[in-house]
């Protein structure tokens, strides 16, 4: 049956930024196609909240970690604690991500700008480069990296945020051929998606003019993502890496 290629049965997913938002319903997702779960954020709350829903909705093992991926020993230690206890990694999700708002692009502090880099690119790149190379040692596995439209289509509204995402996309091409042929590394750009983020939106005519341009004509609901997230974890993409998908309602508007 086609809903065989989509099983995750077995296999262990680490899932970052995966307490609330795309992360969240990635984790649910993966929990349900059979997947033991590590759901990592920077809140540990949140992710003992979500491990404990996801337990008590699936049956699978939900171990909730707390990491900021932007420090590559808080990386390394996530790192150690899973192999600890599950002994492999089948499926990563660099998920976890950061566009804060700034006043203009001469105003961007350093401060701001090595956030935004550490957690969008240097972080993943720990995670994948460390997970990777033991994947491919091993049994193979799944690489995906969360991305943006915003890293193919330039907005005012997130210089820094665009660029970082343009070096995570190139950075899973390398990996794909780095880590081939046992292990898989793809790309998922989403557009605009209601999740926390959307509540810094401005409400204005101009900036809601933008859906129109769209060819779904709305933003995404989180739980639109899964279906993207599905493939690229499981064999029913067994034929694909170094691949990017737009998940984006069918348009890129410049913000």
């Amino acid at each position: 049956m086609p809903t065989n290629h989509f099983d995750l049965s077995g296999k262990i997913a680490v899932i970052t930024g995966g307490s609330r938002g795309l992360g969240r319903e990635i984790v649910l997702a993966f929990a349900d196609a059979g997947a033991d779960v590590v759901i990592t954020s920077r809140k540990i709350d949140s992710c003992e909240e979500l491990a404990k829903e996801v337990e008590e909705k699936t049956g699978r093992t939900a171990m909730p970690f707390a990491c900021h991926v932007g420090y590559w020993d808080q990386c390394d230690a996530l790192i150690d604690a899973v192999y600890d206890r599950f002994g492999r990694v089948d499926v990563l999700v660099n998920n976890a991500g950061l566009s804060p708002l700034y006043p203009s692009i001469a105003e961007i502090s350093e401060e701001l700008y090595d956030k935004v880099f550490d957690i969008n690119v240097k972080g993943p790149f720990r995670l994948a480069t460390q997970v990777g190379s033991r994947m491919a040692d091993g049994d193979g596995g799944s690489i995906i990296n969360i991305s943006s439209t915003g890293s193919l289509q330039p907005s005012r509204r997130a210089a820094t945020y665009g660029m970082a995402k343009a070096g995570l996309n190139q950075m899973s091409v390398n990996l794909a051929y780095e880590y081939g042929p046992k292990v898989r590394v793809n790309t998922i750009a989403p557009g605009p998606f209601a999740t926390d983020i959307s509540k810094a939106w401005p409400d204005t005519p101009e900036f809601n003019a933008r859906w129109d341009r769209m060819a779904l004509k709305r933003v995404g609901q989180p739980d639109e993502i899964v279906g993207a997230a599905l493939y690229f974890a499981s064999d029913a993409s067994s034929y694909t890496t170094g691949a990017l998908l737009r998940v984006c309602g069918g348009s890129d508007p410049i913000i």
